[in-house]
This record gives C-alpha cells, sequence and structure tokens, in this order.
C-alpha cells in the first residue's frame, strides 16, 4: 500500500514530540510489511528530506523553518498543494493532527481515502491561551472525518463527543525495545523529560511542588528536554530560589534518554492535558515509578502498583507525593511491576493494527456510500 502520511513534526527536529516518535515507530514497521510511506513534515533548521528505516521524509514549507511560527504557517499554506503534488501516487491518506487547531479537515481537499491519527487534541486550551476560536476549527475538522484512529481511550471518547458518527479505533503508543536494555537503577534524582511547554506540561506546577518537597529529597530534581518556554522556565528557577536544586539537562534522545529514565529515582509527569504520556509507559519500562496528576489518559498508562496519581494540579499534594514516594521502602517491588505492565505496550503488535486500520479505511472510504454500523464502539488496543 502506498501511503501519504501528513506528519507536521519531524522526529530528528529538536524538541520533537512524542507523536513524531510514534509516526516513526510505527511507518518503519509498516515500511517492512511493503508499504510505501512518504511523510510530508515542517521544515527546521538542518532539515533534509530523506529515506529513514524505509520511511521517506519530505520537510516542506519556506526558509529553515527558524521559529515555531514560520513552520507552522509554511506547513499549513503548503501543505494542500503538496499533497495534490503527489496524491495520483497515494492509495490512503493519514492526517496527524497537531497543534494548534488540531486538524486541517483533510478528507475535504486530498480526494484520497483519508484517515487521521489523534496524539493531540487541545484546541480549546490553545484557545484560551491565544485568545483565538481554534476548538471551532477542531470542532469542524473532526465533523468531516469518518475515521479516526486515537492513542487513548480518553482521547477516543472526546472525538466521539465532537462527531457521535465517527469510527474510531484506539491503537495506543509503544516502548522502544531499547529501554530494555538498561537495568532499572532507582538512583537519586528525580527527572522530568518533555517538551518544555510552560501551560500544557505544567511546568509552573512542578516548580511549586519541588519547592514543596525539595528540602524532604536527597537528591535534585533534573529536567531534560528543550522548547519555547526555556528560557521562561530558566528565569523561573532562579526566581524561586531553586537554581542549586534544579539541574536543566537539554535534549536527551536514544541512549542518553534512556540512561537518563533507568538512573532516576521517580519520573514525574506534571502536565495539565495530554493524549497519552509516552515517556511515562517508557519510565515504566525503564523500572521507574512515575507521580503524575489525574488526567483522563494518564490514567490508562500508569495502573495501581506501578506509580501514583495525584488529584488533578494540587500542587502542595503534588510535593507531598514525591517527598513521600522517594524514601518509600519497597521502590525495588514498583519499578519490577512497572516493567510487567510496559511490556504489554508492543510497536511491532501496534503496527499490525494500525496496517489493518488502514486496509479497512481504504475499503470502505474509497466508495463513498459505504457506511460502518451506527453504533460501532470505539475498540481498544
Amino acid at each position: 500500500m502506498k501511503v501519504l502520511h501528513l506528519g507536521f513534526e519531524d522526529p530528528r527536529m529538536p524538541g520533537a514530540g512524542g507523536g513524531s516518535v510514534r509516526t516513526h515507530e510505527i511507518n518503519r514497521r509498516l515500511a517492512t510489511k511493503g508499504f510505501h510511506v512518504t511523510v510530508l513534515t515542517t521544515r527546521y533548521p538542518g532539515w533534509q528530506e530523506r529515506v529513514e528505516d524505509g520511511v521517506h521524509y519530505v520537510p516542506i514549507g519556506f526558509g529553515t523553518g527558524g521559529n515555531r511560527l514560520t513552520r507552522l504557517v509554511a506547513y499549513v499554506a503548503r501543505l494542500p498543494f503538496e499533497v495534490r503534488k503527489r496524491r495520483s501516487t497515494a492509495e490512503v491518506v493519514v492526517e496527524d493532527f497537531f497543534a494548534p487547531f488540531s486538524t486541517m479537515a483533510a478528507p475535504l481537499w486530498t480526494k484520497r481515502p483519508t484517515i487521521g491519527v489523534v496524539q493531540w487534541l487541545h484546541a480549546r486550551d490553545k484557545a484560551r491561551q491565544y485568545k483565538l476560536p481554534l476548538h471551532w476549527i477542531e470542532w469542524l475538522g473532526v465533523k468531516k472525518h469518518r475515521r479516526l484512529i486515537a492513542v487513548s481511550q480518553g482521547i477516543g471518547d472526546r472525538l466521539k463527543e465532537l462527531n457521535p458518527d465517527l469510527h474510531v479505533e484506539v491503537i495506543g503508543n509503544g516502548v522502544d525495545p531499547a529501554v530494555w536494555n538498561n537495568e532499572p537503577g532507582l538512583g537519586q534524582d528525580v527527572l522530568f523529560i518533555g517538551r518544555l511547554e510552560y501551560g500544557h506540561k505544567g511546568l509552573d506546577l512542578l516548580l511549586e511542588a519541588w519547592a514543596h518537597a525539595c528540602e524532604r529529597v536527597e537528591g535534585n530534581l533534573l529536567i531534560a528536554g528543550t522548547g519555547p518556554d526555556e528560557e521562561r522556565l530558566r528565569t523561573a528557577i532562579g526566581d524561586a530560589g531553586l537554581s542549586e536544586r534544579v539541574q536543566m539537562l537539554g535534549w536527551l534522545s536514544g541512549e542518553r534518554k534512556f540512561r537518563a529514565l533507568s538512573d532516576a529515582r521517580l519520573l514525574v509527569v506534571p502536565s495539565r492535558h495530554e493524549t497519552f504520556g509516552l515517556v511515562a509507559i517508557d519510565a515504566l519500562a525503564a523500572g521507574t515509578p512515575v507521580i503524575a496528576f489525574d488526567i483522563p489518559c494518564l490514567k490508562e498508562i500508569i495502573p495501581t502498583g506501578t506509580g501514583w496519581i495525584v488529584d488533578a494540579f494540587d500542587v502542595e499534594a503534588f510535593g507531598d507525593e514525591i517527598a513521600l514516594r522517594y524514601s518509600q521502602a519497597g521502590l525495588e517491588q514498583v519499578a519490577a511491576e512497572g516493567r510487567r505492565f510496559a511490556a504489554g505496550y508492543n510497536w511491532d503488535a501496534l503496527a499490525d493494527l494500525q496496517a489493518e486500520a488502514y486496509r479497512t479505511a481504504l475499503t470502505e472510504l474509497k466508495n463513498p456510500q459505504n457506511r460502518w454500523p451506527q453504533a460501532a464502539d470505539s475498540e481498544r488496543a
């Protein structure tokens, strides 16, 4: 099958999120099954068109893509034209949802069977941030889709609220096999890994919680990642008097990331919203217990015995949980349970499910009169 994937982020771009990781992990496995996959992404400094692991990456836009706004505007402006150039050789188009408005309603203009992959569905939060009606764009775009893949049941439920006629399949994310190469360390430090976005990732909440906890914790808070709010975060750390207890690690990938996960004592996920939480499942696979806020998608991947869920956005409770669990006896058992749970998130099995979803989409969407039963429920995978 020939697949044209509207992927937005290139996994090689510094600061790229978990969505681009999922896109590549699925696509490179599809390539081994005989799929021909082309991924259109934004440009970024140092971008290059390439074939990686059998997947053809084509960064589109104008210039070097030196900042987020120019990358976004250029991608949105160029995408319909680039799809039009390539659609004669595509059997299925896959639209990854992306910030800040989720979807460009691709089924309206691709002229090919189109299925969406939803790893981002937070336009309402961005609408409040930017004071623009971005959530209306999201709502209208979701209405134009017939088949979607959601990475969590929580996102699947929200999609059905936006468009009850959708057929939604839930196909989660997997664990990089390289995580298993390191033995759990349960070291001295508390770790955060993620894009440095102040509101979305709850970095402000994390600093408040850490200020409340750090005097009761032997190790430091390590923050790994890059993003648009890096300088704001550095300033906030200094203003809070935490410079001696917080260390910025920069962007980590590959073995450095997996080693950091294995060596940490706890991983903290203070996000205000997530669609899956790939770093949390990676941490469990690495044998590092996770503390997160009680938000729908994270609850799905941090079951009892693998970590701890705190009332949403209660920073004092979050800090108390860090201090309590840091010195808790029996963390080795929690780490072992997390590894057992994470073993079920297998990229190979997930790629098989996604391949079948594409085949079904090709069969059902190429005939506009084809409809599935309205009572079809979301499926968990």
